[in-house]
């Protein structure tokens, strides 16, 4: 009885590329060929390295309840990575490891937002942006912006979106889902802006930061000015392939990092031994241990961008980093495809998975409704034979 159910949950969006996921698998159960291009998950399996340090902590006995901030010796190799990939000074005591990047920014929210904060989202944003904010009875604000400007906030439009009740602004670089990634010269245009609003705090979600086509990655938190007010939010999900391990973690001011771990003891306590563990091994790793997924990303991206460059009606600009293409399909709207009129994105996504079994996500879902995401994150032959189809059904 969905009326015994309280208005929170009610209002609460499931999650667009979870549901186009599962669909695809119903689908599959059904004996349809889905080729599954909207998760955004790495199809490499974790590195031997890895795994032998989750092993090494079976043996070792690490079964019992964690700190609910994360093991200590965790936190220092995180505070490390900071140091060495970030140029930041995180204390093991300003880290909060969490069961996921996900409760990461859910943790932030809940201890940062009172009702009717505004929080402005750069849009496309991460699919879960909208909903963790207003779960925490904040107001999203977003600010469109399009593939003219590969997908970035100017800070133009930043000074625009500010009002007195704007409390955060929440981006992630490399973007999910557009794979734009910001600059150092664009983060400190940002924070320019920023420096005239101290009251404004920043969530920088850097999941992606390894999965970068352009060169140094750049974190808002290093410009001056910003490193107190920043929040900068990370994990092992993509660059390590560990997605099912559900371990993500913060750097911020003791007092943000405090409030995280308060709140998280009363939720769901300190994330899984194991992965904990095998997160140590991950983090101490120099990076070119995972370079060849990055090579093979990158090697993907030129393909897919290729492929999907022959067909007519698709506007594409270059993503530099993450996994994901985010074209632009406004062309087709209003047409009629065998029989099917597409008014908007999420017509065109559910018209592919119909006509060309293949699973994308629409951009509506990103905040976006111009365009659909294509993670390729995926076989080169699986990403070939999603785009001939793709190219069929059009």
């Amino acid at each position: 009885m969905s009326n015994a159910l309280s208005d929170r949950i009610n209002k609460l969006s499931t999650s667009a590329t979870l549901a186009m996921a599962a669909k695809a698998r119903e689908l599959r159960n059904e004996g349809k060929d889905i080729i599954g291009l909207s998760l955004g998950e790495p199809d490499f399996n974790i590195p031997d390295f890895i795994k032998e340090a989750a092993k090494k902590a079976i043996d070792e006995n690490y079964s019992s309840y964690s700190p609910v901030d994360g093991y200590a010796d965790l936190k220092l190799a995180i505070s490390n990575k900071f140091k060495r990939d970030n140029n930041l000074e995180y204390k093991p005591s300003q880290i909060v490891v969490s069961t996921g990047a996900k409760q990461s920014l859910a943790n932030v929210a809940m201890v940062m937002l009172n009702k009717g904060d505004e929080v402005i989202l750069p849009a496309p944003y991460w699919v879960s942006y909208r909903d963790i904010v207003q779960l925490a009875e904040g107001t999203p604000v977003e600010v469109p912006t399009s593939i003219e400007t590969d997908f970035k906030m100017t800070p133009s439009q930043l000074r625009d979106a500010i009002t007195p009740k704007t409390k955060m602004l929440w981006f992630s670089s490399p973007c999910n889902p557009s794979g734009s990634v910001y600059s150092e010269e664009e983060l400190r245009g940002l924070a320019e802006v920023l420096a005239d609003h101290p009251q404004i705090y920043v969530v920088s979600d850097e999941i992606y930061e390894h999965i970068n086509f352009r060169g140094k990655h750049a974190s808002i938190a290093s410009i001056a000015g910003m490193y107190d007010r920043t929040i900068t939010v990370n994990g092992v999900s993509k660059a390590f392939a560990m997605t099912g391990w559900r371990i993500g973690y913060i750097g911020a001011a003791d007092w943000i990092a405090k409030a995280c771990t308060k709140f998280q003891g009363q939720i769901t306590s300190g994330a899984n031994a194991i992965g904990q563990r095998a997160t140590i091994a991950a983090l101490e790793a120099p990076v070119s241990k995972i370079q060849f997924m990055i090579d093979k990303f990158r090697e993907r991206r030129d393909l897919i961008l290729s492929l999907l460059g022959t067909i007519d009606g698709f506007k594409l600009n270059v993503p530099e980093g993450a996994f994901y293409v985010f074209p632009d399909i406004s062309n087709y709207f209003g047409k009629e495809l065998r029989g099917k009129k597409i008014d908007n994105a999420s017509d065109f996504a559910m018209y592919l998975l119909e006509h060309a079994n293949v699973a994308t996500v629409t951009g509506e879902a990103f905040g976006n409704p111009d365009c659909i995401r294509i993670s390729y994150a995926a076989s080169e032959k699986e990403i070939r034979e999603a785009v001939d189809r793709i190219k069929k059904a059009l």
